[in-house]
């Protein structure tokens, strides 16, 4: 959704599931002066502005200065209610804006005296982090509801009701004054690398999709996706599977994507014959994996290459193979489905030609692959190579209808900024959990506790692990969800000899598959809502899609050929037999492939398809032949009776014309 004033400027909220306050006047300027002065402080900390300018500037005292940017945005933004977004702001948030402002000033005006007594617990800055936690509490709370709120206040009441605590878990308790001053100063809590990878490298990602988006680079994709799917079966679910896939890429954020690729996709499907809860379920499954898909992933992929201390372009090569497996198998689902319910795609005449659309928009493939030649041949840091990818942009508009004109620029800015007030939230509330747990030790107690739960199975230890990625995911952003879980039960997979990257993708994958897993599944809301479908109805229309979607994981971390690890010659047997394998299971859900199959061939083919993911070739060999027999005899079946279906009429037409000569007679 998105609001503008007499000046032009709109302010862009991207996730329609946010409240976002709707008056004008003074909120309007303040708010519009705080979201520009974010994205050109984050500007100054990308570019390392200080550093050219030889002044000395930490950058902690980036970070407090944006943390105070934000909080005081992020009050003037969210309502206290979402009944109160149509009234102006009440007095109060005024106030506590202003205080937002003011706890982060003062890290950056103090940080030189907060580093030398840093071993000292100091009253005032004690009052500061106090209410600064209070703070970001209240603002967790606005933007993301109670669940995160309320699992933040029990770690803090872990460390200081810790004493109270029976067995492994129990330990000194730690005072609320101290635990309020680490999370607040220290470089493992709020001002650590959380903090750096969200105002560096995120912000820089985001300015780079928001300014491809406003020079016209959305219509140009999803043109493209249409001209190339749209005419087939289930041409507009195709179209969304491979529209959502680009967008995401970009966005990283499900409910955005839902938002901008549902309000096409989504009325194309129903008028092409597909329920609307079948079509509110393709697109949110089609938009929860653009969190998954290579080069950007969102913030999450950023923060994992952190974690793991490797360059990020190794993040993406390793997720690379996940990610498409994802859409492969939603691809055989959707188009299984189709022929199934015996839907077309849409006339050609209302599909643009594909090479009109090409000739239209060829520019806006320039800065994709400037972004991918900046982090795979020259190695360039991912912010740095956000950066050029946005200046190929900027300069790319000037040859387009949509020129990026200082009006445009500033609205990038803006739209930007007002992204980064959300980030700046969750990168405070994760930041302070993080360094809880680091505080506690409780990351390592809860490995330990996790692994002895196993006992030694390390399917159990995944099932656990998947499980937990799940429900948390479900109250709280995929961001927040995967750094917990990267704390405390990652180190415990790496200890039973998975390798560090697919543990960690484990957590992941897990984590960007809880938007769609009901009974909370935001994606599926948002998308429901674009169609005027019942929820639930949605969110189990998008479970039976994505089922095959969850065997993903395990099938990568058993068989880790998958994240890029061996020969190509490995790489590419594995894929290809994983890829029959999901085929068979995505056959024996559905129950069709060119005609009906029948109930025996479906045991089979789920059978073979789970013995075909298997990393054992004494298993895998066998299954893939199994499944490529089952294959054919399907085949087989299907032209038989599509041979029967097309004689029928040919029959009948030679029976009217011989009960036509007879009358003749």
């Amino acid at each position: 959704m998105s609001s503008s004033d007499s000046t032009g400027i709109k302010v862009v909220d991207p996730e329609s599931a946010l409240p976002m306050r709707v008056d004008s006047g003074l909120r309007r300027w303040v708010f519009l002066g705080l979201t520009l002065a974010i994205s050109l402080v984050c500007l100054a900390f990308v570019l390392d502005v200080t550093f050219i300018l030889r002044v000395r500037f930490f950058q902690e005292q980036y970070f407090g200065l944006l943390y105070g940017l934000v909080f005081a945005a992020g009050f003037l933004r969210l309502p206290a209610t979402p009944s109160a977004a149509y009234r102006p702001v009440p007095f109060y948030d005024w106030i506590l804006s202003a205080a937002g402002l003011a706890v982060g000033i003062y890290l950056t005006l103090k940080w030189n005296e907060i580093i030398v007594m840093s071993g000292f617990i100091v009253p005032e800055r004690t009052t500061f982090a106090l209410i600064s936690v209070i703070l970001i509490l209240e603002l967790t709370r606005r933007a993301f509801g109670w669940p995160l709120v309320i699992l933040t206040a029990m770690f803090f009441g872990y460390g200081i009701y810790r004493s109270s605590f029976p067995g492994a878990f129990g330990g000194r308790s730690i005072p609320w004054r101290r635990m309020v001053n680490f999370v607040y100063t220290d470089t493992e809590a709020m001002m650590g690398i959380i903090a750096s990878v969200v105002f560096g490298m995120v912000f820089a990602f985001m300015l780079f999709g928001r300014a491809l988006f406003i020079a016209g680079g959305g219509n140009f994709f999803t043109d493209l996706s249409i001209s190339g799917m749209g005419h087939r079966r289930g041409g507009p679910a195709k179209v969304s599977v491979i529209a959502s896939s680009i967008f995401g890429t970009l966005s990283g954020s499900a409910s955005s994507n839902v938002v901008v690729t549902g309000s096409i996709t989504i009325p194309m499907m129903i008028k092409s014959g597909y329920r609307r809860a079948s079509a509110a379920a393709i697109e949110a499954v089609s938009s929860r994996g653009g969190g998954l898909m290579p080069p950007v992933m969102g913030a999450t992929a950023v923060l994992m290459a952190e974690f793991l201390a490797v360059p990020y372009y190794e993040v993406v090569l390793a997720a690379l193979l996940p990610a498409l497996l994802y859409y492969i198998t939603l691809f055989f689902q959707i188009d299984l489905e189709a022929g199934k319910l015996g839907l077309r795609g849409l006339p050609r005449s209302e599909c643009p030609r594909f090479w009109a659309v090409m000739k239209a928009g060829w520019l806006f493939l320039v800065p994709l692959a400037t972004l991918i030649y900046c982090l795979f041949v020259i190695f360039l840091s991912p912010s740095k190579s956000a950066m050029v990818a946005f200046v190929s942009v900027v300069a790319i508009s000037f040859l387009l209808p949509l020129k990026l004109t200082p009006r445009r620029m500033l609205d990038t800015l803006t739209n930007t900024g007002n992204l980064m007030v959300e980030m700046g939230i969750l990168a405070a509330i994760a930041g302070m959990i993080v360094g809880i747990i680091s505080l506690t030790g409780l990351g390592l107690l809860f490995s330990q506790q996790l692994l002895s739960l196993a006992g030694g199975s390390l399917f159990l230890l995944l099932l656990f692990t998947a499980v937990a990625s799940i429900i948390m995911g479900m109250s709280m952003p995929v961001t927040a969800s995967y750094v917990i879980l990267a704390v405390i039960a990652a180190p415990a997979i790496v200890q039973a000899g998975i390798t560090p990257m697919a543990a960690h993708l484990f957590i992941f994958y897990f984590a960007v598959l809880s938007f769609i897993t009901p009974p909370v599944c935001v994606a599926v809301f948002v998308a429901a809502t674009l169609a005027r479908a019942k929820p639930m109805q949605a969110a189990l229309v998008a479970m039976q899609l994505a089922v095959v979607a969850f065997v993903v994981p395990f099938v990568f971390v058993y068989d880790q050929s998958l994240l890029m690890m061996g020969s190509p010659l490995t790489i590419m047997f594995e894929f290809v037999t994983v890829c029959i394998g999901f085929l068979a299971l995505s056959m024996a859900l559905q129950g069709h492939f060119m005609a009906p199959v029948g109930l025996w061939v479906r045991a089979g083919l789920a059978v073979a398809g789970f013995g075909a993911v298997v990393p054992d070739p004494m298993v895998k060999l066998p299954a893939v032949a199994v499944a490529l027999g089952l294959m054919g005899l399907c085949y087989l079946q299907g032209r038989r009776a599509a041979s029967e279906a097309s004689d029928e009429p040919a029959a009948r037409a030679d029976n009217v014309d011989e009960a036509s000569s007879a009358d003749r007679a």
